[in-house]
């Protein structure tokens, strides 16, 4: 490779990296007001497919622990303690999901059973491996909100 083409491929690389990282909002800046959020945490829209993935997957947001929807009835063992998501989004907009699944008891109130997917306001008794993370990352929290921006009552 030349010296050149190097350099290019470089500044290329950290212009990528740069505007990734500068568009991520950290969960300690993210605002919820009036219980929306409405931009995106990561500066682009999230990937409905990887939200159901997310959403379905026991050790990231398992939210069929407490949710039931139809959608992925092949699942087993679908949650009562949540309402149904069957049409999540004819009730809420993008931004009211997106702040529920940020931080739901910023909505909700303290009383909700609902963690915060991605606050590291975790409440009490946390193992020290836990604290200071969050449960989602801002692309799966992003994904998870474009995936249940799919599911609406036919």
């Amino acid at each position: 490779m030349t010296k050149s083409l190097i350099y290019s491929l470089a500044v290329a690389t950290m212009a990528l990296g740069g505007t990734a990282l500068a568009e991520t909002i950290a969960p300690d800046a993210v605002e919820i007001v009036d219980m929306e959020v409405n931009a995106s945490i990561t500066g682009s829209a999230g990937n409905a497919t990887d939200g159901r993935d997310a959403f379905a997957d026991r050790k990231k947001g398992n939210c069929l622990a407490c949710h039931a929807n139809s959608d992925l009835k092949e699942q087993l063992f679908h949650g009562e303690v949540g309402p149904s998501l069957d049409g999540a989004a004819d009730r809420w907009n993008e931004a009211q999901l997106r702040a529920i699944v940020i931080d739901s008891k910023q909505v909700f109130g303290e009383q909700t059973v609902m963690p915060g997917f991605y606050s590291l306001n975790v409440g009490i008794n946390v193992a020290e491996d836990f604290k200071g993370t969050t449960i989602l990352t801002a692309e799966e929290v992003e994904d998870v909100v474009a995936y249940l921006m799919t599911l609406k009552d036919n």
